[in-house]
């Protein structure tokens, strides 16, 4: 390899609602992984804590080798803004980004469509892979073989505010095996919505369909205290769009820049325990330069 490669993966959310395991959406909260010189040993330099490996067991590397095992081993650096274990796809944009090495390390020339297949099937479902590297809204569907997806636009206006809650640990609460029949009804006609007002330009609506959800956000609300508290006060200020971001602890709250800064004011007065970002949505996906 004559020059280095740099890998750029955005962070990102899923489930916006009802879309449980099927909508995802991409930010501007980056994974960069630099992949540097040929070394005899794999070696990953990071800052990201003692429990994430530096040698061939990190996903990174776990993800290339996967993929094509003959890939040589090289000197990784990667750096990140992405918060750990917090439901904003932190795993997925190691993956991503193991998924985008090797196909350039490799030779292999991936459809982006194959690149999404490989990413479902070491994840186990579709909607953070999908955005991670299509960037913007997706929608998917995974059968365990081929993921079909179709990529959306969200308003170009709409940003998000994430409330990052300083402790790593998810909702505790296992989802059941089955759901009463009316509910699962209803939840897939809230996402139906959701993705028909998305295509046909009706953010108010969409943002309403957000809030309307009985797959799973029942069960993991007792985990998440600060999603009825934060849905209040957007409520307050007219704010529709707030959920758990993937299963938590991370609650995000979609709107216009001015609304969410307005309503971080408020919520920093009520000193929750975590931090509060407003974001932009990325709408390019992964990247990679230097091929």
């Amino acid at each position: 390899m004559d020059k280095k490669l740099i890998v750029r993966v955005p962070a990102t959310s899923s489930n916006l609602g009802a879309g449980f395991n099927s909508l995802g959406i991409a930010f501007h909260l980056y994974y960069t992984v630099i992949v540097e010189e040929e070394m005899d040993e794999w070696q990953v330099n990071h800052a990201l804590g003692k429990n994430i490996p530096h040698d061939k067991n990190n996903l990174i590397v776990k993800t290339i080798l996967s993929i094509d095992p003959n890939i040589h081993p090289h000197q990784l650096t990667v750096m990140s803004d992405v918060p750990m274990e917090r439901g904003m796809g932190s795993s997925t944009t190691a993956l991503v980004a193991g998924i985008k090495i090797a196909n350039a390390l490799g030779h292999l020339n991936l459809s982006l469509d194959e690149q999404i297949d490989i990413g479902a099937k070491l994840e186990g479902h579709p909607e953070n892979v999908t955005s991670a590297i299509l960037g913007d809204l997706t929608i998917s569907t995974f059968d365990g073989d081929r993921c079909t997806t179709v990529k959306a636009s969200m308003p170009k206006n709409i940003s998000v505010l994430m409330f990052i809650n300083k402790h790593s640990v998810a909702s505790k609460q296992d989802l059941p095996k089955t759901i009463n029949f009316d509910d699962a009804i209803q939840s897939s006609s809230f996402a139906n919505v959701f993705v028909a007002s998305i295509m046909s330009g009706e953010w108010s609506k969409a943002a309403e369909m957000i809030e309307k959800d009985k797959f799973h956000e029942h069960y993991r609300e007792k985990d998440v205290p600060e999603l009825s508290t934060i849905r209040k006060y957007a409520h307050d200020i007219g704010i529709r769009g707030t959920y758990i971001s993937g299963d938590g602890p991370t609650i995000a709250t979609f709107g216009t820049e001015n609304e969410l800064y307005q309503l971080r004011d408020v919520l920093n007065s009520h000193h929750l325990d975590g931090d509060l970002r407003v974001l932009k949505i990325d709408y390019d996906g992964a990247s990679v330069r230097g091929e």
